[in-house]
Formats: structure tokens, C-alpha cells, sequence
């Protein structure tokens, strides 16, 4: 069945946020420990991506659905069933880790580009730092929509370096449903990693924000947003749109897994720390095409995911400080929600040119992100669950097992990250 031109633009019509959010959870540093989980432990990760996918959808579908009911971003909704400090105290930290993971995936695309063009790191670290700081306050909200659904295109390059490599499907489906045993703290280290890397507090931000601010434009159109029929139409999109994003986030993981696998696990290379050491071990293994595709596949994705980082937290601030907010107001009409977007950006490019190891950067980004997870993936549950806030809308049975269920998840990561720490100190 060959689908029209027609029936090719409705369907890509129905994906928006999810599939953004979903492609931006693929950022540079996500990629870095997707890469040092295939190459330390081949396809024994593999189990987390399937675990972690209907978690992921999941909760993101609460975020997206607070988001669409209320027409107001997720800290704002928060403020509602938490005090208003908790509330100022987790956008904190979230613009915190935001900025440092900012600062490791600049570092990364400037590495990455250097790679395949020569030239300076700093020099092409700078030129992504701009580009990701005008790219938002030039185009209105259509605009960074059609920009950010061509840049999810960059992920399909690790699909390709996966189908030019030869690989043994049926050992590999093997080794995947029966990993090695007994690989000690480093294991579990590394499942953490991949759970926070692969759930994080700043696309709940992202996605719902993205879908008040379509209820706004569609309240703006006299779109009749509170009828039933369209209520059920929207949500129904939604949960399509969740679906697709977050599936196609770990199809992509799961392709860097392998190439990682295939190229770098079987031929000795187990310690990987950057997307960089990646790309260059894969090159004398795989050959020039495959080490391009995967280096510019960095460029691609970090061009998408530093621009969510950065407009998720001035989301999330905007809505703490009643601020008006949102992609399709000019800067002057937002100064408060362009401020904090270019200068997270900024401030993260910067951290680059200062002794501040881009690795640690990435890493406490990623202790920030697991910690502050599990107190907002709670708030985001007990208000999925109210009526005083969503009405008729509120989440189902089946949704509301699988959020809490994600939560726990989260919380047992994070509880093993501190053991881990603690007995390594």
C-alpha cells in the first residue's frame, strides 16, 4: 500500500512535538553514552531501551496532556499543587543541568565538525553557539517546527551506518535477550546512565510547553478547543505523536548501540568517553562513509537538541515569573522568555572556552537531571490525576500504572546512582 502525497502530508502533520521531543532526547551527550554503552557491552544494553520506551511515552503523554488541558506550560501548572519556592527551586536546577548539558553538546558538535572539516573546535563551537541562540528568536513557532522536523532527519544517518555494516542479526538478537552476566558496578553504572540520558526533566518542560502553545494559537483561531469531538481528536493526535517520537528516540539509540557494537565492542575498543573518540574509532573499522555519517549525525542532532534545552528552560522559568512566553512572540514582546533562552545557550558555549572538562559537564548535567526527575515525574502524576486541574481528562488506569511505574523506575536509578557513589568515595 503506497501512501499519496496527500495522505503523507496529514500524517506529518500529526507529528509535532512528540516527534521533536523524541528527537532531541538523541542530543550529542546522549549519543555519547549510547556509544560508550556499545562499546563496553555490546548489545547487553539493549534490554533498557526496550524497558524504558513505554515508560518514556508514558510519561511523556502526561506531560504533553497537562500541557494541551491547562493552555499552560508544566512549571506553571506546578506551582499550582507545590509551593511556590519547590517550584522556583527545581526550574533552578533544571536550568542548571540545562545549561551543562548545553555546554557538553556544543563541545561535542565543535569536535564532531572538526573531525570531518579540520579547522578549530573553539572556532566551530562558537558558530553553533550562535546559530542555536538566533535560530529560535528569527523564526516564529511554524518556522522552528519545520526547521526542527528537517534536523530530526540528521538521526537517520546512524540508521545508514548501521546498514552498511555486516552484521550477524541472529548473534547479536541473541546477546541482546541474553547479556553477559556479572559485569559488576560498571554495568550497572552504565544502565543508570542510559535511563537518565534516555528520561529526562527537561523534555517534560519542552513537550508540554510546545503543546499549551498550540492550544493558544488555536483559542487565537477560534478553533473550538473545548468540544468534545476536538478534545478527543487532539488527544488522539497526542498519544500518536508520543508514540512515534519516543519510538523513534530509541530506534536511533539502539542504531548507535550497534555500530558501536559492530565496529568498536568486536574489535577491542571498549572504553569510549565522547562521541568524537566514537567517530574516530569507528573510522579505520568502518571506513570514511560510515565515520562521516556518524560524525555529521552529531552536528545534526545537537543543532535540534541545543535550542530544546535552551527553550525548555526559559519555558520553565517564564512560567514560574508569570512571564509571557512562547516561540510565536517577537523578542520584544517576550524579552523575559528570549533572555533566558539565549543566554543558557550563551552561557553554555562559553562554559567551553573555561578549564570546565566537557565530560564532567555531561556528567553532573546527568546527576541533576536524574535527581530532579523523580520529585517532578511525581508532580506530574498527582496532577494527571486531578480533576480540579484536567476535568473529564484526567489520566487513565493503564496510564497512570505505567507513569508510576516510570517514577519508580527513575527512583531506583537514582538510589543505585548515590549507592554507587558512595561505596566509590
Amino acid at each position: 500500500m503506497h501512501l499519496l502525497p496527500d495522505e503523507i502530508r496529514h500524517a506529518s502533520r500529526q507529528l509535532g512535538p512528540g516527534l521533536i521531543t523524541g528527537a532531541a532526547d538523541d542530543d550529542p551527550s546522549g549519543i555519547a553514552t549510547y556509544s560508550q554503552a556499545g562499546a563496553a557491552f555490546g548489545v547487553g544494553m539493549a534490554w533498557t531501551l526496550v524497558i524504558t520506551t513505554p515508560l518514556m511515552i508514558a510519561i511523556q503523554m502526561v506531560s504533553a496532556r497537562i500541557g494541551w488541558v491547562t493552555g499552560r506550560g508544566l512549571a506553571a501548572t506546578m506551582c499550582r499543587v507545590l509551593p511556590r519556592w519547590l517550584s522556583l527551586s527545581l526550574v533552578v536546577m533544571l536550568v542548571l543541568a540545562n545549561t551543562l548539558n548545553i555546554a557538553a553538546d556544543i563541545a561535542a558538535m565543535g569536535e564532531a565538525l572538526q573531525l570531518v572539516v579540520g579547522g578549530g573546535q573553539h572556532g566551530h563551537a562558537l558558530l553553533f553557539g550562535a546559530l542555536c541562540a538566533v535560530l529560535p528568536v528569527w523564526f516564529n513557532y511554524d518556522g522552528m517546527v519545520r526547521v526542527f522536523k528537517w534536523l530530526t532527519l540528521a538521526l537517520l544517518s546512524y540508521v545508514v551506518v548501521v546498514l552498511v555494516l555486516h552484521a550477524q542479526w541472529a548473534t547479536l538478537l541473541h546477546q541482546s535477550i541474553l547479556p553477559e552476566a556479572g559485569a559488576g558496578s560498571a554495568y550497572w553504572m552504565m544502565v543508570v546512565a542510559v535511563l537518565g540520558t534516555t528520561i529526562s526533566p527537561y523534555l517534560f518542560f519542552w513537550q508540554a510547553s510546545q503543546e499549551a502553545e498550540l492550544r493558544q494559537r488555536g483559542q487565537a483561531l477560534e478553533e473550538p478547543i473545548n468540544s468534545t469531538r476536538f478534545m478527543r481528536e487532539h488527544l488522539a493526535r497526542i498519544k500518536l505523536d508520543t508514540q512515534f517520537g519516543m519510538g523513534f528516540s530509541n530506534a536511533i539509540a539502539l542504531c548507535v548501540m550497534l555500530a558501536t557494537t559492530l565496529t568498536l565492542h568486536t574489535n577491542g575498543h571498549f572504553d569510549i568517553q565522547t562521541t568524537a573518540e566514537a567517530a574516530q574509532a569507528l573510522k579505520p573499522i568502518a571506513g570514511d562513509f560510515a565515520f562521516t555519517l556518524f560524525a555529521l549525525g552529531i552536528v545534526g542532532t545537537g543543532m535540534l537538541a541545543v535550542p530544546v534545552l535552551a527553550g525548555s528552560a526559559a519555558y520553565a522559568v517564564a512560567d514560574v515569573f508569570e512571564w509571557r512566553s512562547g516561540l510565536d512572540h517577537r523578542l520584544g514582546e517576550a524579552k523575559g522568555f528570549y533572555a533566558v533562552l539565549i543566554s543558557a545557550t550563551v552561557v553554555g558555549t562559553l562554559l567551553d572556552f573555561t578549564p570546565l572538562d566537557p565530560i564532567k559537564a555531561l556528567v553532573w548535567s546527568a546527576v541533576v537531571n536524574g535527581v530532579i526527575a523523580v520529585p517532578i515525574m511525581a508532580v506530574l502524576m498527582v496532577i494527571g490525576s486531578r480533576e480540579s486541574i484536567l476535568g473529564e481528562h484526567t489520566l487513565s488506569l493503564r496510564h497512570r500504572i505505567f507513569g508510576w511505574l516510570a517514577f519508580a523506575v527513575m527512583l531506583l536509578a537514582v538510589l543505585a546512582m548515590l549507592a554507587s557513589s558512595g561505596n566509590t568515595s
